[in-house]
């Protein structure tokens, strides 16, 4: 077998189903295999799945393990010399699967491939390659400072934009689709379980890096990312940066960690009070809306960084405060 194609699914059946559906359309030439995690999805509807794809494989958890938990156990039922982590909420629009299995068979020191992502309008999703988070670069976030400049090196998402076809050395590689040797991923450890979901994708490019390989962004393969579509955003920007406070007291220790974040909280507290300003003045309504949306962020970002981590990145925890804001875990 030359791949096998791993799916975490939690409350995802409809955008998984035309997800496969795209695989099989757009994938040519090669054996894979196509395993459906469920994450003890309370919506159910898996079962169709299997009635409409016979040949997938489905896995039902019990429990629901997280994005790292639920992709290791498809990894440990999978046979392939290769292992594509792909989102449910994604669409092949081209045959990207085989371009990046071609770029990653030829490339002695890859580690990790991805492709370019693809918001839901079609726009490049700039979080398909990125830089480790470093105190500068989280200060100086900003999108539209990004799309300016995207090769300035603190994000250095030049490459997303680029007409050249050759595959680019990059540090991260967004989650939502990763494709790796096996051998690769077990030596680097698998997925640390430590997250329960976010940065586990950061972990795994660092770790896979430090084992002495390279992550490569193929700009060839395209993909479309329903990015976000089912969890509130205030709550998604607190789980991301908690993770990310993890991240860099796992890679940089808890020095770094402590004054990355002290320096983020005043950064966003300063934000925040220039946005709570701006829309003061503002008699726009469409500037007092996209004041509004920052507020939140900035507030969101600022709870996550000055309370407590508590049980955050204990699964039941997470999982217990997720379900009672209606929000939808991988």
């Amino acid at each position: 077998m030359e791949l096998s194609i791993i799916s975490v699914n939690w409350n995802s059946v409809n955008y998984l189903r035309e997800c496969i559906s795209s695989i099989y359309e757009h994938t040519r030439g090669i054996t894979f295999e196509i395993i459906v995690v469920d994450n003890a999805s309370p919506e159910g509807g898996v079962d169709a799945l299997k009635q409409q794809f016979p040949d997938i494989v489905l896995i039902k958890s019990n429990e629901n393990l997280g994005f790292a938990g639920a992709n290791n156990l498809g990894f440990r039922q999978s046979s392939g010399k290769h292992i594509l982590f792909l989102n449910p909420d994604t669409k092949l629009v081209n045959p990207a699967i085989n371009v990046m299995l071609h770029r990653l068979e030829s490339l002695p020191d890859a580690g990790i491939v991805g492709c370019k992502l693809l918001n839901g309008d079609l726009s490049v999703q700039t979080s398909s390659i990125m830089r480790f988070p470093r105190i500068l670069n989280q200060v100086l976030q900003a999108e539209y400072l990004r799309l300016r400049w995207p090769d300035f090196p603190l994000w250095a998402i030049g490459p997303l934009f680029s007409s050249n076809q050759t595959p680019v050395k990059v540090e991260i590689i967004s989650g939502a689709c990763m494709m790796i040797r096996r051998e690769v991923f077990e030596r680097a450890g698998m997925f640390s379980e430590e997250y329960f979901m976010y940065a586990e994708d950061m972990d795994l490019c660092c770790k896979v890096t430090r084992a002495g390989f390279a992550n490569y962004y193929v700009g060839e393969g395209t993909i479309v990312h329903y990015a976000g579509a089912s969890s509130p955003r205030e709550w998604r920007l607190i789980m991301k940066m908690r993770a990310e406070l993890r991240l860099c007291a796992k890679f940089r220790g808890h020095l770094y960690a402590l004054l990355f974040r002290s320096v983020l909280a005043l950064n966003a507290a300063i934000r925040l009070f220039v946005v709570t300003l701006w829309s003061g003045f503002s008699r726009v309504v469409r500037k007092k809306e996209v004041s509004n949306a920052a507020s939140v962020k900035y507030r969101a970002v600022l709870k996550a960084l000055l309370t407590s981590s508590g049980g955050d990145h204990d699964p039941l925890a997470t999982q217990k405060s997720a379900s009672q804001c209606g929000i939808s875990l991988p």
